[in-house]
């Protein structure tokens, strides 16, 4: 039997925009936590949620870093910056909010769950509930820079370019699903393989549905209005090539919009093959990044 509209409307969740918020934990001195706020229901598939750090005092509302993580669409967990960063104490996401940022870990949908658009959907969606509770949580989202690492990247750099944000810092992520087939070492990636990664995402082959892949490259979306981007890439990269970055650098470049696109000497995916003090030198790069571009006098 139907629900009455008025027995579904009492029936109804309340909007996500008005549940209350976790407690507070404090993982670090100098850091409070608000872990696992729900920010989106999408239909049929599991809440989604995410991590909120932010300095324990701070003096007026605070920029904001938006997180996504990597994964290849397929996994990963938004408390997770990489396995270089598993061994921090205290972790990255401290770290920033020490350094006076407030940092948002988002969950999203993985590409077993639903494919491209759904990612952008729910980053989009995120970035709308933070807005709606900035007062209540001292954010200031007029300065909100988005950075991703790998599956990660390619959302934040998807996000950058479809919303309005301060800048965006993406790590090794892939930028044009259409290039990276010919740009891959040669016999490691079939553009007919319904298995890649890329593949799951848009939900067919690459060489089947050329259209899709470029709907979910972020190279498509690029214009002059595009914010600033801070860009690492290794140069050893066996998982998405160099040449990625290159690619969006230039196509930024081209556009007119500021970019500063940074290889790493000897880096492959994830950072594997650094020293420790070169995994340090690409956080504190990201940080001064997100600083300068956070900045009230430089705010786009």
């Amino acid at each position: 039997m139907p629900l009455t509209p008025d027995l579904a409307a009492f029936l109804a969740p309340p909007s996500p925009a008005r549940l209350p918020l976790p407690p507070a934990a404090h993982p670090a001195p100098g850091v409070r936590l608000l872990r696992g706020a729900l920010y989106a229901r999408p239909q049929g598939v599991r809440p989604l949620e995410l991590d909120l750090w932010l300095p324990d005092e701070a003096q007026g509302p605070l920029p904001l870093i938006v997180y996504l993580h990597g994964g290849g669409w397929r996994a990963g967990t938004r408390t997770d910056m990489g396995p270089r960063f598993r061994g921090w104490r205290p972790g990255p996401f401290a770290r920033l909010a020490r350094a006076g940022f407030a940092v948002a870990s988002l969950d999203y949908r993985l590409s077993g769950e639903a494919v491209h658009p759904a990612q952008l959907e729910d980053v989009t969606a995120a970035l709308a509930w933070l807005n709606a509770r900035a007062g209540e949580l001292g954010l200031d989202t007029g300065r909100t820079v988005c950075w991703g690492e790998s599956a990660g990247a390619h959302l934040a750099a998807l996000l950058a370019l479809t919303a309005q944000v301060s800048g965006c810092i993406t790590w090794y992520g892939p930028t044009d699903l259409t290039t990276l087939p010919g740009q891959s070492r040669p016999g490691t990636y079939d553009a007919a393989d319904a298995t890649t990664r890329e593949a799951l995402l848009i939900g067919a082959p690459i060489a089947e549905a050329p259209d899709r892949a470029r709907a979910a490259s972020p190279v498509t979306y690029i214009t002059a209005d595009a914010p600033p981007f801070l860009i690492l890439h290794g140069t050893d990269d066996s998982l998405i090539p160099l040449a990625q970055g290159e690619q969006f650098a230039t196509a930024l470049r081209e556009a007119g919009a500021h970019v500063d696109f940074r290889p790493v000497p000897g880096a492959d995916h994830g950072w594997a093959g650094l020293p420790d003090e070169a995994v340090e030198q690409c956080f504190a790069t990201s940080v001064d990044f997100a600083r300068s571009v956070s900045c009230p006098a430089q705010r786009r």
